[in-house]
């Protein structure tokens, strides 16, 4: 069974989490929140030396680290992965923009605005740029979904549940969601899929 290392509060583990569950994939799951120093640990940093999650162990062994390698590794052969090259690559194009210039501006908010280890950093000169950097990306996701129902076209992709991680919690991290209905009416078709676990789950849970 697929043994997968996740942080429960955390986007990019949710969306390998989410994955799994349109999939109907069983895995055994390790929790390491925000602080737990499961990624700081000498047996964890001798899976994955970057020291972060989410981390997917395979039935064999093997290893693979980064939230969006993840999942196309686990959406090859299924409807959430094209077999066309080109819808292939505008997955791919996606997911590289979520790690660019969507992550990096609407989940460190978030983060900041969540955790209090990061108290220190609620200061205009560091929030002001991420809102502005981040309502920048959800106004390219906008111009895209009034014009396709997902990301990359009429079904939903690994685009798709990569950039959900972050953007249904966006509100976290003081996002004005009221700005951009289309991303709104995409959230609430990717909540209807069949399957769909929120941020919160993890199999095994009471």
């Amino acid at each position: 069974m697929l043994t997968l290392y996740s942080m429960p509060s955390s986007g990019n583990s949710y969306k390998v989490r989410l994955l799994l569950a349109f999939l109907g994939t069983p895995y055994d799951h390790i929790g390491g929140e925000y602080g737990s120093g499961l990624t700081d640990s000498d047996a964890f940093r001798a899976l994955n030396p970057a020291g972060k999650l989410p981390l997917l162990k395979l039935e064999d062994g093997r290893l693979i680290a980064e939230s969006n390698a993840i999942l196309l590794y686990l959406a090859r052969g299924t409807r959430f992965l094209p077999d066309d090259a080109y819808e292939q690559a505008l997955c791919h194009q996606w997911m590289f923009f979520e790690q660019n210039s969507h992550e990096t501006s609407i989940a460190v908010r978030a983060a900041i605005l969540t955790y209090p280890q990061r108290a220190h950093l609620r200061t205009p000169d560091r929030l002001d740029p991420l809102l502005e950097s981040g309502n920048r990306a959800l106004s390219i996701m906008e111009a895209q979904l009034e014009k396709t129902p997902f990301l990359t076209g009429d079904a939903p992709t690994v685009a798709d549940i990569s950039l959900y991680g972050y953007t249904h919690s966006a509100e976290k991290g003081g996002f004005d969601m009221q700005r951009f209905p289309a991303v709104n009416a995409w959230l609430d078709r990717i909540a209807a899929e069949p399957g769909h676990v929120p941020l919160a789950f993890v199999p095994g849970a009471a």
